[in-house]
């Protein structure tokens, strides 16, 4: 693991697992993480480069600044109000927010579809 992305639950790790290759860990908080959970995490996550990814909602914020609070050089990686969190943003803006972030080398970019040949 080169990197690590912690998001809030299941759905989130596995849209974006569908957009990283292999060598970025991505973690779930399964909610506002106690302090065991926090433990747990930094344990799991280790020395890496920590990126949070969290919903844009009241929730989502109180679960970043607990993850800012137990991983201070984490980088922050956000997504547009009016999504329905991580889940449910679009493939093209969790790429750009990606990008945004630099960790272009782990992206798995999606095969467009090839044009039709007409004659």
């Amino acid at each position: 693991m080169h990197i690590a992305i912690i998001v809030e639950g299941k759905n989130d790790r596995s849209r974006l697992r569908r957009l990283l290759d292999e060598q970025v860990g991505i973690f779930c908080s399964y909610g506002t993480p106690g302090t065991e959970s926090l433990a747990r995490l930094k344990k799991k996550i280790g020395a890496v480069p920590v990126y949070i990814f969290t919903d844009n909602d009241a929730s989502g914020k109180k679960i970043r600044a607990l993850l800012c609070d137990a991983f201070p050089d984490a980088e922050q990686i956000y997504t547009r109000r009016g999504y329905a969190g991580v889940e449910g943003t679009p493939e093209e803006y969790l790429i750009q927010q990606l990008e945004k972030a630099g960790l272009e080398e782990y992206i798995i970019y999606p095969s467009s579809a090839l044009p039709s040949i007409t004659e």
